[in-house]
């Protein structure tokens, strides 16, 4: 009984682990998008339309544009044209209208811990 019971046990584990998000990074490189962002209590929603080499984002009643470069099909760093921050976009997972993706500052920061924050991409047409 043991022996069907670890058996089980170790062939879910193994099944479960080889399990890959569905990842068609080339389908997301440009276009139109919606996210959804919190400040403070209020949720918000902003937008932005990527190219292959730029994106302008539209959010709070602002235009922000940042050039892109291009790391792998599922990375990128989106660098702000203005104060030249740089953010690591990296593509987990996708469906037929989103994407879902961590981002994390470019450059490491000796003096602060380096926080990964995860969010969700639609596609708008």
């Amino acid at each position: 009984m043991l022996k069907k019971v670890f058996f089980v046990v170790f062939a879910s584990i193994s099944l479960i682990s080889c399990y890959t998000p569905n990842r068609d990074c080339q389908a997301y490189k440009t276009g139109e998008f919606l996210f959804n962002y919190s400040i403070g209590d209020s949720l918000k929603q902003g937008r932005f339309v990527r190219g292959y080499n730029y994106s302008i984002d539209y959010y709070d009643n602002k235009i922000d544009s940042a050039s892109i470069r291009w790391l792998n099909d599922c990375e990128f760093v989106l660098q702000d044209l203005k104060s030249k921050v740089g953010i690591h976009y990296k593509i987990i997972g996708t469906t037929d209208t989103s994407y879902t993706f961590e981002y994390k500052n470019a450059v490491k920061d000796p003096n602060r811990k380096n926080v990964v924050k995860i969010g969700t991409a639609y596609r708008v047409q």
